[in-house]
């Protein structure tokens, strides 16, 4: 675990978990990234999970639990947070759901492979530049299914257009280390998308990067 992507997990305490889905999920997403999370995010989300699933950065959980999954569904968590972990499983309600805490940075340990992996705002907390934390599709490839699909959201950095709320909260985030976007771009993510996946199928929502890839290149 290295300490700079610790401080972007850090920050997701009980408290702060108990007001995530107002301030991020509400308030944040609409007015300051200008993702309507109901509108945008959750469709997306529930049109591409699939039955064997790995969600990475489980935030409380709020993906699964409104994605009307069928109960055959398998699920794994996956955090560097324990409070994240326990919250997020407490919040599915599903009590054969996994938990594994580990940090993304590095390769998961075994070799499981999942029909569908979720990134959701995860990759704008992980510590910059773009090269380093673009990393993580090298490995995350290998944790997929031949017909597997990798797929998230992000916010993107400053060249993105941020409205004056969305640059205020990116000023703070980036200085506590709870953000490491500043300089995240679509064309950077797209190029290392590419890199590893046949197919990458990418939409832009405010400030909002939503991305599919499949197909792995291995």
């Amino acid at each position: 675990m290295t300490d700079s992507s610790a401080a972007g997990a850090a920050v997701y305490s009980p408290l702060t978990l108990a007001l995530y889905d107002a301030w991020v999920l509400g308030i944040s997403n609409r007015y300051a990234w200008r993702c309507p999370t109901d509108e945008v995010l959750l469709p997306f989300f529930r049109a591409t999970v699939r039955a064997h699933h790995l969600d990475i950065g489980v935030g409380t959980g709020y993906y699964l639990a409104k994605a009307k999954l069928p109960p055959s569904t398998q699920i794994t968590l996956m955090d560097l947070n324990p409070s994240s972990l326990a919250a997020a499983k407490r919040r599915i309600g599903r009590p054969d759901t996994r938990t594994l805490q580990h940090d993304v940075m590095t390769p998961i340990p075994g070799n499981e492979r999942f029909d569908s992996i979720s990134l959701f705002y995860l990759l704008h907390c992980l510590p910059g530049p773009l090269d380093a934390k673009a990393a993580i599709f090298a490995h995350l490839k290998h944790n997929l299914t031949p017909d597997g699909v990798l797929f998230g959201a992000t916010i993107l950095g400053d060249e993105a257009g941020h409205n004056g709320f969305g640059r205020k909260l990116m000023a703070v985030y980036n200085k506590k280390g709870i953000f490491g976007n500043s300089q995240d771009t679509q064309a950077g993510f797209e190029a290392h998308l590419r890199t590893h996946f046949r197919e990458v199928t990418l939409k832009r929502e405010g400030v909002v990067l939503l991305f599919r890839a499949a197909q792995p290149i291995v």
